[in-house]
C-alpha cells in the first residue's frame, strides 16, 4: 500500500485533505478531515502534492497583458551539483506552457559514473514490485547515461530502483560485480524538488555507491586453488581478516549504526538502514549461511515493508517470516536460505 499512518491525503471528488489515522485493510483506510472520521476506498484518495504540481493553479483574476520588456529573466542555475561515485539523477521537466506555477509534467532519469570505470549496468524499475522497464547498456568513466523519462503522477506507484553492476575489466581488490536498490517516496522526491528550487539547483541527485565496492571473501578465495598453493590461501585469508565478519543477528536501529542519526532526516536514515540490510545479507550469502535475522523494530513498518519487498525478489530466499520472538516480539524478521 501506497499510503501510511500519519499521510496527508486529498479525497478526489470534494477536493477536501484530511489524515490517515488507521489502515483498514488493502482497499480502503481511516481518514480524519476537519474533526471528522470516516472510512474511504483508497482509489478515492491521491497525494495533496501531485495535485499542486500537476495542475494548474486557480485564478479567478483576469490576467493583464504581459509585454516583452516585463518578461523576468530565467532563474540563474547553479552550473555544477558536486557528485561523487555512482548516482542516480533526477531532472524535473516543467510544463512549457504554464512556466509561471512551475507545472512538472515528468521527471527525467540520469545513471552518473563519477569513477575511473566503465561499468556495464542493468536497471529495472518496479511498480508496485512489478516490473515496468529494463535497460541493459554501458555507462562510460567520468561519463552520465540517460536512462528514460517517468510521468511525474506515476511517482505515486511506489517506484524502487534497482540497478546491477559489473566491471567491464576487472581491478584488483575491486568486486566484479555489485548491486542495489533505491526507492524514492513521493513525499521525498516532493521535498526534494522544494529544496532544489530553493537551492537554485537544475538537478536532485540520489547516491547509489561511494566508489566500486571491494571484494568479498567470495570473489577473493578460488575453492579450485591446488593444494601447491596452501600458502598462497593463508595470505589471502590473512587479508581478508580485515573484512567485517558476517553476523547472524542485525540490528537496523538507527542509533546503533551511527552516533549522528539525529542529523538525518527520515530519507536518510531509511537509506543507511537499507544499505547496512544490504552488507551483512551479502556477507550472509557469501558465508553459506542458513539463516539471519533482521531486526527492524515495529514503529510504522516502514522498514520492514521495504525489506520485505526487497526479500520478495531474491532467488537465494527458501522463506522469511516475521512472527513473535521472546527476545524480539514481532520486531524482527527471520531469512532463511536455500543453496
Amino acid at each position: 500500500m501506497k499510503f501510511q499512518i500519519g499521510d496527508k491525503v486529498l479525497i478526489i471528488h470534494s477536493n477536501e485533505q484530511g489524515e490517515i489515522i488507521e489502515i483498514i485493510d488493502k482497499e480502503m483506510v481511516l481518514i480524519n478531515v476537519h474533526g471528522v472520521e470516516f472510512p474511504i476506498y483508497i482509489d478515492q484518495i491521491d497525494y495533496p502534492y501531485f495535485k499542486q504540481f500537476t495542475e494548474k493553479k486557480r485564478n479567478t483574476e483576469q490576467k493583464s497583458k504581459i509585454y516583452i520588456d516585463q518578461i523576468p529573466t530565467e532563474k540563474q542555475q547553479s552550473k555544477n551539483i558536486e557528485l561523487n561515485g555512482i548516482s542516480l539523477k533526477c531532472i524535473p521537466i516543467f510544463d512549457p506552457t504554464d512556466i509561471e506555477n512551475e507545472i512538472i509534467k515528468e521527471i527525467k532519469l540520469y545513471l552518473i559514473n563519477q569513477t575511473s570505470q566503465s561499468l556495464l549496468f542493468i536497471y529495472q524499475l518496479n511498480f508496485f514490485g512489478k516490473l515496468s522497464f529494463e535497460l541493459k547498456n554501458e555507462v562510460l568513466a567520468n561519463n552520465n547515461f540517460y536512462l528514460h523519462d517517468i510521468p511525474f503522477e506515476n511517482w505515486s506507484d511506489n517506484p524502487a530502483f534497482r540497478f546491477k553492476f559489473s566491471l567491464t575489466h576487472s581491478l584488483p581488490n575491486k568486486a566484479i560485480d555489485f548491486e542495489t536498490t533505491i526507492k524514492i517516496k513521493p513525499k521525498q522526491l516532493f521535498s526534494k524538488i522544494e529544496n532544489m528550487k530553493i537551492k537554485n539547483e537544475p538537478a536532485i541527485v540520489f547516491p547509489l555507491f561511494d566508489d566500486i565496492p571491494t571484494k568479498k571473501e567470495k570473489d577473493i578465495i578460488d575453492a579450485s586453488i591446488s593444494k601447491h598453493n596452501q600458502q598462497k590461501i593463508f595470505y589471502i585469508t590473512e587479508n581478508v581478516k580485515h573484512i567485517e565478519q558476517a553476523r547472524s543477528i542485525i540490528d537496523l536501529h538507527i542509533e546503533k549504526l551511527t552516533e549522528q542519526w539525529q542529523q538525518l532526516n527520515n530519507f536518510e536514515i531509511l537509506q543507511l538502514q537499507l544499505q547496512t540490510f544490504e552488507k551483512y545479507y551479502d556477507l550472509a550469502i557469501v558465508n553459506y549461511q542458513s539463516s539471519l535475522i533482521v531486526i527492524h523494530g515495529i514503529g510504522t513498518g516502514r522498514l520492514r515493508n521495504e525489506i520485505h519487498d526487497i526479500l520478495k525478489q531474491r532467488t537465494e530466499i527458501k522463506s522469511f517470516i516475521n512472527q513473535y520472538d521472546p527476545r524480539f516480539g514481532y520486531g524482527a524478521t527471520e531469512i532463511i536460505f536455500q543453496y
